[in-house]
């Protein structure tokens, strides 16, 4: 069990000194690499959400991963606002974080076993 846990902590820091040190394709005309960089973390901890999304052994670790989805695509939002000037991505990035708050307390009840009237 510990080996797993190591050799997946390696894999996780070789991935992140990747995105931090090697130069990195540009999929859009970025303004900062720093821009390019996080957005390139986003997405790896994205697929880490959906691979706990996937495999959760508890229900509940599944709603923590959907919710922490809900927080990067947020943050994808606000990454995409800063190079293009539109502010329509914050607008999106706000009626998300809220529907993401809603839908998380949804989930709580329901697995806490409440009715939604309570």
């Amino acid at each position: 069990m510990r080996l797993r846990w190591f050799l997946g902590l390696i894999a996780i820091i070789l991935v992140l000194g990747a995105i931090l040190f090697l130069p990195i394709p540009s999929l859009l005309e970025w303004q900062s690499v720093f821009l390019k960089r996080a957005f390139f973390i986003l997405i790896f901890s994205g697929i880490f959400c959906l691979i706990r999304v996937l495999r959760g052994p508890t229900p509940v670790d599944r709603v923590v991963a959907v919710d922490i989805l809900g927080i990067l695509i947020v943050g994808f939002c606000a990454i995409l606002g800063i190079p293009t000037g539109r502010d329509w991505y914050i607008d999106i990035a706000i009626a998300w974080a809220l529907q993401s708050f809603i839908s998380i307390l949804a989930l709580a009840k329901y697995l806490e076993g409440r009715r939604f009237e309570e």
